[in-house]
Protein backbone atom coordinates (compact mmCIF):
# COMPACT_ATOMS: atom_id res chain seq x y z
CA UNK A 1 0.00 0.00 0.00
CA UNK A 2 1.34 3.36 -0.85
CA UNK A 3 1.99 6.07 1.85
CA UNK A 4 -0.77 8.37 2.99
CA UNK A 5 0.71 11.91 2.49
CA UNK A 6 1.89 13.80 6.00
CA UNK A 7 -1.09 15.52 6.78
CA UNK A 8 -3.03 12.63 6.31
CA UNK A 9 -1.05 10.71 9.25
CA UNK A 10 -1.06 13.15 11.90
CA UNK A 11 -4.07 13.23 14.22
CA UNK A 12 -4.71 16.60 16.01
CA UNK A 13 -7.20 17.85 13.56
CA UNK A 14 -8.47 14.70 13.08
CA UNK A 15 -12.49 14.64 12.49
CA UNK A 16 -12.46 10.69 11.89
CA UNK A 17 -10.29 8.03 12.71
CA UNK A 18 -10.50 4.71 12.30
CA UNK A 19 -7.65 2.39 13.58
CA UNK A 20 -7.48 -1.09 13.24
CA UNK A 21 -10.76 -2.37 12.24
CA UNK A 22 -12.17 -5.79 11.89
CA UNK A 23 -15.82 -6.28 10.56
CA UNK A 24 -17.32 -10.20 9.92
CA UNK A 25 -20.79 -11.06 8.28
CA UNK A 26 -20.30 -14.75 9.30
CA UNK A 27 -17.19 -16.34 7.55
CA UNK A 28 -17.14 -13.45 5.33
CA UNK A 29 -14.37 -11.32 6.38
CA UNK A 30 -15.85 -7.80 4.83
CA UNK A 31 -13.04 -5.11 6.90
CA UNK A 32 -9.36 -6.48 7.04
CA UNK A 33 -7.32 -4.21 9.39
CA UNK A 34 -8.62 -0.87 8.40
CA UNK A 35 -6.90 2.30 9.28
CA UNK A 36 -8.21 5.40 7.89
CA UNK A 37 -7.44 9.46 9.60
CA UNK A 38 -9.83 12.25 8.01
CA UNK A 39 -8.40 15.56 8.85
CA UNK A 40 -11.10 18.67 8.88
CA UNK A 41 -11.98 19.84 5.69
CA UNK A 42 -10.95 17.20 4.04
CA UNK A 43 -12.72 15.27 1.10
CA UNK A 44 -11.85 11.65 0.76
CA UNK A 45 -13.72 9.98 -1.57
CA UNK A 46 -13.62 5.90 -1.31
CA UNK A 47 -13.78 3.95 -4.38
CA UNK A 48 -13.27 0.13 -5.41
CA UNK A 49 -14.83 -2.93 -6.74
CA UNK A 50 -18.61 -4.03 -5.85
CA UNK A 51 -18.33 -6.09 -2.57
CA UNK A 52 -15.00 -4.17 -1.44
CA UNK A 53 -16.49 -2.78 2.09
CA UNK A 54 -16.87 0.67 1.05
CA UNK A 55 -20.36 1.07 1.96
CA UNK A 56 -19.18 -1.05 5.08
CA UNK A 57 -16.71 0.88 6.47
CA UNK A 58 -18.90 3.82 5.89
CA UNK A 59 -21.60 2.77 7.87
CA UNK A 60 -19.48 1.35 10.78
CA UNK A 61 -18.53 5.38 11.13
CA UNK A 62 -21.74 6.06 12.13
CA UNK A 63 -22.14 2.69 13.87
CA UNK A 64 -24.83 1.85 11.79
CA UNK A 65 -22.91 -1.28 10.93
CA UNK A 66 -21.10 -2.44 14.65
CA UNK A 67 -16.98 -3.95 14.54
CA UNK A 68 -15.63 -6.66 15.83
CA UNK A 69 -12.70 -5.01 16.79
CA UNK A 70 -10.50 -1.59 16.77
CA UNK A 71 -11.93 1.54 17.50
CA UNK A 72 -13.24 4.74 15.53
CA UNK A 73 -13.37 8.17 16.99
CA UNK A 74 -15.09 11.04 15.41
CA UNK A 75 -13.66 14.07 16.92
CA UNK A 76 -11.46 12.50 19.16
CA UNK A 77 -14.15 10.79 20.72
CA UNK A 78 -14.57 6.72 20.76
CA UNK A 79 -17.69 5.93 19.20
CA UNK A 80 -19.95 4.66 21.99
CA UNK A 81 -21.94 1.32 21.49
CA UNK A 82 -25.22 2.19 22.16
CA UNK A 83 -27.76 4.46 24.39
CA UNK A 84 -27.77 8.15 24.30
CA UNK A 85 -23.81 8.75 23.97
CA UNK A 86 -24.28 7.18 20.38
CA UNK A 87 -27.01 9.63 19.91
CA UNK A 88 -25.54 12.49 20.53
CA UNK A 89 -22.15 11.30 18.69
CA UNK A 90 -24.64 10.45 15.82
CA UNK A 91 -25.46 13.74 15.58
CA UNK A 92 -22.05 15.06 14.69
CA UNK A 93 -21.83 12.51 11.48
CA UNK A 94 -24.49 13.55 8.69
CA UNK A 95 -25.32 10.49 6.71
CA UNK A 96 -26.65 10.67 2.90
CA UNK A 97 -28.16 7.22 1.84
CA UNK A 98 -28.81 5.72 -1.34
CA UNK A 99 -32.69 6.25 -0.66
CA UNK A 100 -33.74 9.81 0.60
CA UNK A 101 -35.26 8.31 3.60
CA UNK A 102 -37.49 11.20 4.00
CA UNK A 103 -40.29 11.43 6.10
CA UNK A 104 -43.85 10.62 3.46
CA UNK A 105 -46.37 12.38 5.72
CA UNK A 106 -43.78 15.52 6.46
CA UNK A 107 -43.42 18.26 4.81
CA UNK A 108 -39.74 19.31 3.42
CA UNK A 109 -39.50 22.10 5.67
CA UNK A 110 -40.55 19.26 8.41
CA UNK A 111 -38.13 16.95 7.19
CA UNK A 112 -35.38 19.35 7.65
CA UNK A 113 -36.39 20.93 11.39
CA UNK A 114 -37.09 17.49 12.91
CA UNK A 115 -33.61 16.85 14.31
CA UNK A 116 -32.86 20.28 14.89
CA UNK A 117 -35.62 20.30 17.26
CA UNK A 118 -35.86 17.02 18.76
CA UNK A 119 -32.15 16.11 19.11
CA UNK A 120 -30.54 19.45 19.06
CA UNK A 121 -33.38 21.11 21.32
CA UNK A 122 -33.53 24.22 19.03
CA UNK A 123 -36.54 26.39 19.43
CA UNK A 124 -39.26 26.10 16.61
CA UNK A 125 -38.39 30.03 14.95
CA UNK A 126 -34.50 29.35 15.05
CA UNK A 127 -35.31 25.70 13.29
CA UNK A 128 -37.19 27.10 10.65
CA UNK A 129 -34.87 29.59 9.67
CA UNK A 130 -31.84 27.48 9.73
CA UNK A 131 -34.11 24.97 7.41
CA UNK A 132 -35.16 27.43 4.95
CA UNK A 133 -31.24 28.83 4.71
CA UNK A 134 -30.07 25.22 4.25
CA UNK A 135 -32.65 24.29 1.64
CA UNK A 136 -31.64 27.23 -0.48
CA UNK A 137 -28.15 26.76 -0.56
CA UNK A 138 -29.31 23.26 -1.84
CA UNK A 139 -31.77 24.90 -4.35
CA UNK A 140 -34.79 23.70 -3.20
CA UNK A 141 -36.26 26.52 -0.69
CA UNK A 142 -39.55 26.93 -2.87
CA UNK A 143 -40.77 23.02 -2.24
CA UNK A 144 -40.42 23.41 1.41
CA UNK A 145 -44.14 22.78 1.94
CA UNK A 146 -44.55 20.37 0.01
CA UNK A 147 -44.33 16.65 0.61
CA UNK A 148 -41.81 14.54 -0.67
CA UNK A 149 -43.82 12.31 -3.23
CA UNK A 150 -44.36 15.43 -4.85
CA UNK A 151 -40.21 15.75 -5.64
CA UNK A 152 -37.84 14.52 -8.27
CA UNK A 153 -35.29 11.94 -7.29
CA UNK A 154 -32.70 14.87 -7.48
CA UNK A 155 -34.94 16.75 -4.98
CA UNK A 156 -35.30 14.89 -2.54
CA UNK A 157 -32.15 13.83 -2.60
CA UNK A 158 -31.12 17.11 -1.87
CA UNK A 159 -33.48 17.48 0.64
CA UNK A 160 -31.44 14.57 2.63
CA UNK A 161 -28.62 16.69 2.10
CA UNK A 162 -30.29 19.77 3.63
CA UNK A 163 -31.63 17.42 6.32
CA UNK A 164 -28.22 16.40 7.40
CA UNK A 165 -26.59 19.73 7.60
CA UNK A 166 -29.18 20.65 9.62
CA UNK A 167 -27.68 19.20 12.41
CA UNK A 168 -24.53 20.81 11.83
CA UNK A 169 -22.54 17.75 11.64
CA UNK A 170 -18.47 17.57 12.14
CA UNK A 171 -18.54 15.58 9.02
CA UNK A 172 -21.20 14.20 6.34
CA UNK A 173 -20.95 10.72 5.00
CA UNK A 174 -22.11 9.70 1.63
CA UNK A 175 -23.06 6.70 0.50
CA UNK A 176 -23.48 6.13 -3.26
CA UNK A 177 -25.93 8.78 -2.66
CA UNK A 178 -26.95 9.73 -7.05
CA UNK A 179 -27.08 5.31 -7.77
CA UNK A 180 -30.87 5.48 -7.05
CA UNK A 181 -31.30 8.50 -9.23
CA UNK A 182 -32.18 8.57 -13.22
CA UNK A 183 -28.99 10.24 -15.13
CA UNK A 184 -30.61 13.50 -16.09
CA UNK A 185 -30.83 13.71 -11.58
CA UNK A 186 -26.98 13.23 -10.61
CA UNK A 187 -25.76 16.27 -12.25
CA UNK A 188 -27.91 18.51 -9.65
CA UNK A 189 -27.29 16.25 -6.42
CA UNK A 190 -23.38 16.01 -7.65
CA UNK A 191 -22.92 20.13 -7.97
CA UNK A 192 -24.53 20.13 -4.02
CA UNK A 193 -21.72 17.62 -3.01
CA UNK A 194 -18.97 19.92 -5.14
CA UNK A 195 -20.44 23.34 -3.22
CA UNK A 196 -19.92 21.15 0.48
CA UNK A 197 -16.23 20.28 -0.62
CA UNK A 198 -15.33 23.89 -1.88
CA UNK A 199 -16.92 25.72 1.27
CA UNK A 200 -15.05 23.07 3.42
CA UNK A 201 -17.36 20.52 4.79
CA UNK A 202 -15.30 17.20 5.81
CA UNK A 203 -17.01 14.28 3.89
CA UNK A 204 -16.67 10.59 3.36
CA UNK A 205 -17.79 10.00 -0.43
CA UNK A 206 -18.37 6.12 -1.83
CA UNK A 207 -19.12 7.12 -5.35
CA UNK A 208 -18.70 5.35 -8.81
CA UNK A 209 -18.65 8.88 -10.19
CA UNK A 210 -15.31 9.44 -11.48
CA UNK A 211 -15.95 13.22 -12.94
CA UNK A 212 -16.92 14.24 -9.06
CA UNK A 213 -14.59 12.13 -7.45
CA UNK A 214 -11.93 14.14 -9.67
CA UNK A 215 -13.20 17.47 -9.23
CA UNK A 216 -13.95 17.46 -5.50
CA UNK A 217 -11.59 14.76 -3.35
CA UNK A 218 -8.67 15.44 -1.94
CA UNK A 219 -8.24 12.01 -1.31
CA UNK A 220 -8.69 8.96 -3.20
CA UNK A 221 -9.04 5.47 -1.16
CA UNK A 222 -9.67 2.12 -2.83
CA UNK A 223 -10.25 -0.52 -1.42
CA UNK A 224 -10.55 -4.24 -2.47
CA UNK A 225 -11.37 -7.23 -0.33
CA UNK A 226 -12.20 -5.56 2.60
CA UNK A 227 -9.08 -3.93 2.77
CA UNK A 228 -7.59 -0.30 2.10
CA UNK A 229 -5.40 -1.21 -1.00
CA UNK A 230 -4.14 2.45 -2.31
CA UNK A 231 -4.39 5.44 -1.42
CA UNK A 232 -3.15 8.42 -3.30
CA UNK A 233 -4.68 11.80 -4.22
CA UNK A 234 -6.87 11.82 -7.53
CA UNK A 235 -4.20 12.68 -9.79
CA UNK A 236 -2.02 9.91 -8.90
CA UNK A 237 -4.46 7.42 -9.02
CA UNK A 238 -5.50 8.27 -12.53
CA UNK A 239 -2.08 8.65 -13.88
CA UNK A 240 0.29 6.56 -11.35
CA UNK A 241 -1.75 3.83 -9.88
CA UNK A 242 0.37 1.33 -7.99
CA UNK A 243 -1.59 -2.03 -7.00
CA UNK A 244 -2.65 -4.61 -9.66
CA UNK A 245 -6.21 -4.00 -8.14
CA UNK A 246 -6.36 -0.45 -8.74
CA UNK A 247 -4.85 -0.66 -12.41
CA UNK A 248 -7.78 -3.69 -12.82
CA UNK A 249 -10.64 -1.72 -11.43
CA UNK A 250 -9.06 1.73 -13.72
CA UNK A 251 -8.85 -0.32 -16.59
CA UNK A 252 -12.43 -1.78 -16.47
CA UNK A 253 -13.83 1.90 -15.80
CA UNK A 254 -12.03 3.20 -18.96
CA UNK A 255 -13.30 0.28 -20.94
CA UNK A 256 -16.66 0.62 -19.72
Amino acid sequence: MTSAPESHVTTSDSVVSVKDVQKHYGALHVLKDINLNVTKGEVVVVLGPSGSGKSTLCRAINRLETIDSGEIRVGGDLLPEEGKALATLRAEVGMVFQSFNLFANKTILENVTLGPLKVRGMKKSEADALALKLLARVGVENQKDKLPSQLSGGQQQRVAIARALAMQPKVMLFDEPTSALDPEMINEVLDTMVGLAKEGMTMIVVTHEMGFARKAADRFVFMADGQIVEEATPEEFFTNAKSERAKDFLSKLITN
